[in-house]
């Protein structure tokens, strides 16, 4: 038995070496060509690793469209949204999993059907009539405020408050927590692998949005990573992919460098949802 564990347990190791390098093989093959020069990266046979560094890819992605800005742009509209996001769903998942009131089940039946819509597509035009009337136009606020709330944040947090034992708001109650306590002082610290998960859920959602910054934003100052990678695109008419993967890299690292941070606590969010069901 322990030798026939020990070959599923290899064969399992070999398999998720391999899922995961071809799940990660795009991402490598985009930042070896990112430093490619323009005639390794059409050569025949096709070169997979470049000759030399070549940084001017970097360079002239950066000229060609100011990404810098709009990357800037990009972290405070997925910090903003994101922390909107956490706030509002954790607050009502809470009254939702904790409280009864009148016509909580129509309310939360209500909320669960808006889960089935694209909110981004059926939205968009009277949104963008909402944010023309408040004069938030090509305004970080139509970014932002739209997105601080989130039917799924607080259907995940009301699914994840209602596992925790009831007991503990008891135990609270009787030593005089108030609700607001009990959540800070109870909840939080026990939920804080959810948390975790559910912030780089709502940051990568938020850094990747595309349509609606395109609509609401219309001056180039404004416009986020996702809009420069396609200008950028746009810009090279000779289609020099070394460059265009050099402006996809960059806008890249902030997400991959904030899945880094989280990962413990993404991965162990999905193994608690995964055990508690």
């Amino acid at each position: 038995m322990r030798r026939k564990n020990k070959v599923y347990f290899i064969i399992s190791e070999v398999l998720l070496v391999v899922i995961t390098f071809m799940m990660f093989s795009p991402i490598l093959l985009a930042f070896l060509m990112s430093f490619m020069k323009p005639a390794e990266v059409f050569s025949f046979p096709p070169k997979i690793v470049p000759s030399s560094l070549y940084w001017q890819n970097y360079k002239e992605a950066l000229r060609l469209v100011p990404l810098g800005r709009m990357i800037i742009n990009s972290v405070i509209v997925a910090v903003f949204i994101t922390l909107g996001k956490l706030v509002t769903g954790i607050l009502a998942g809470y009254a939702f999993s904790n409280f009864n009131f009148k016509g909580k089940k129509i309310a939360f039946s209500t909320l669960f059907i808006t889960l089935f819509l694209p909110a981004e597509t059926v939205m968009i035009v009277p949104l963008f009539l909402l944010m023309k009337s408040l004069g938030w136009v090509n305004t970080y606020l139509a970014l932002i405020i739209p997105f601080t709330a989130s039917a799924t944040n607080t259907f995940l947090m009301r699914q994840h408050f209602k596992t925790i034992p009831q007991e503990l708001s008891d135990a609270a109650r009787i030593d005089g927590a108030t609700p607001m306590q009990y959540l800070i002082k109870v909840l939080l610290p026990l939920s804080k692998a959810m948390i975790g998960g559910a912030a780089l859920i709502n940051f990568v959602y938020a850094w990747n949005m595309y349509l609606w910054p395109l609509v609401i934003t219309m001056e180039d100052k404004m416009k986020t990573a996702q809009i420069g990678v396609k200008m950028l695109i746009d810009a090279e008419a000779a289609n020099n992919w070394g460059t265009i993967m050099a402006g996809t890299m960059i806008v890249l690292a902030p997400t991959l460098l904030v899945f880094f941070l989280i990962q413990n606590l993404f991965v162990k969010s999905l193994v608690s949802s995964g055990l508690k069901g």
